[in-house]
């Protein structure tokens, strides 16, 4: 019997009849699950702090991701002469350009074809009255009508119900929109401008014998960071294009407007491209009909595929080393949680966590292997250590007066 179980079987006979016996098994079942739930009491904690103050912490997220995307054109800039604070002012100004160029792509697009669009609903809207009173269902014209005037009255009763009330609501988000925008540019500046002075004072927060360990641990966080933002760029773009191209193609209305769409929903990694496609597929059936719906659909498969098959193992793979099952429960845990800004931040948020436990173990002497198994069996390993730790053992039987050689 290992000695550790032997004294602790010990000291519990050792208390007499007045405690009662208490299985091993429970017992460390039992501290286990205080320290389970104390664990899990602070992550609710922290994470309604971080709900409670949404509207600071959430844009200040977004500065983060923004400030990893441009960090190195900072960078560059300054080590070719420029100064770092003109070098992060044109950076921040190139930001808001390319944000509010976006929007005036989409609003132009929208607005020039907006009729076209609303008439090829309309002539939609007509076939599928033809096929339900000329097809299988054979409906009458006024059961037809009874439909259309139902579907009338409930958009009606839609619109006028709590109507103050969703103008307050629009009204409120507005502002919190506005605000969250104001509050992520101005961080993302002094992120850009000295990240590095704001990252010292926050290590000098933490005790000073973990210092070091939380300086290394965030400069793994960061690179991390850094890669999965612009490999997800490089994967947005490419996915954009792909469906822009495709729509253009076909002579879907829409197109540049659909790949803006495209090119902001991939940065919610595997599903937010797909989703975002399917509005493509969606415009195409309303616009040129199901033949060119099923050819846009093939599109966005043959898109995806290249994506999953191509692009994520070489880059999201490579540079980030996050399997794709975690993705996915990262990317469910942030939409339960947050919604849209959860899933928006969850995988970030997972490939900065694993950055930092692969280097905390390199560091504790048990690196990962990439597969994310230790390098041996336990078993093996308490072997090793053994193994390692004989010729230490001899060496400390040597007698005082052996004195050790002090040749480098």
């Amino acid at each position: 019997m290992p000695s550790g179980c032997s004294r602790r079987l010990d000291a519990v006979s050792s208390r007499g009849e007045s405690r009662y016996e208490v299985p091993i098994g429970v017992e460390i079942a039992a501290q286990w699950a205080w320290r389970v739930v104390v664990i899990a009491v602070a992550a609710g904690g922290v994470f309604f702090l971080l709900r409670f103050f949404s509207e600071v912490t959430v844009p200040i997220a977004v500065a983060l991701l923004g400030t990893a995307l441009t960090i190195g054109a900072v960078d560059w800039l300054h080590r070719h002469g420029v100064p770092r604070l003109l070098a992060t002012a044109l950076v921040v100004v190139g930001m808001l350009v390319g944000f509010f160029g976006l929007l005036v792509l989409v609003g132009t697009q929208l607005a020039s074809q907006f009729d076209d669009l609303r008439q090829s609903v309309i002539d939609g809207i007509s076939q599928i009255q033809d096929w339900a009173k000329n097809g299988p269902l054979g409906l009458t014209d006024n059961q037809i009508g009874r439909y259309v005037d139902q579907v009338q009255d409930a958009i009606a009763t839609f619109g006028q119900s709590g109507a103050v009330d969703r103008l307050a609501a629009v009204g409120t988000s507005l502002t919190h929109f506005v605000t969250g925008f104001f509050i992520a540019l101005f961080a993302a500046f002094f992120f850009l401008y000295e990240g590095d002075r704001i990252w010292a004072f926050t290590v000098t927060l933490f005790p000073r014998a973990a210092r070091r360990r939380v300086h290394s641990s965030g400069l793994e966080a960061w690179r991390n960071l850094t890669s999965f933002v612009r490999a997800t760029v490089l994967v947005a773009l490419v996915d954009a294009i792909g469906i822009a191209l495709a729509a253009w193609i076909l002579n879907v209305p829409l197109a540049l407007a659909i790949g803006v769409l495209v090119f902001l929903g991939a940065f919610v990694p595997i599903i937010g491209a797909l989703l975002s496609g399917m509005v493509a597929v969606l415009v195409a059936l309303v616009a040129q009909g199901p033949i060119t719906a099923l050819i846009m659909l093939a599109a966005v498969i043959a898109v995806q595929q290249i994506e999953s098959h191509v692009l994520q193992p070489f880059l999201m793979g490579h540079f980030v080393a996050v399997h794709p099952l975690a993705i996915i429960v990262a990317i469910a845990g942030g939409i339960t949680v947050s919604g849209v800004v959860g899933a928006l931040v969850a995988v970030p948020l997972v490939a900065c966590l694993n950055g930092v436990v692969r280097h905390l173990a390199a560091e504790a002497g048990n690196p990962l292997q990439e597969d994310g198994l230790p390098d041996r069996p336990p078993e093996q390993a308490r072997r090793a250590e053994a193994e390692a730790q004989e010729p230490a053992d001899e060496a400390d039987t040597v007698g005082p007066d052996h004195e050790p050689d002090s040749t480098p």
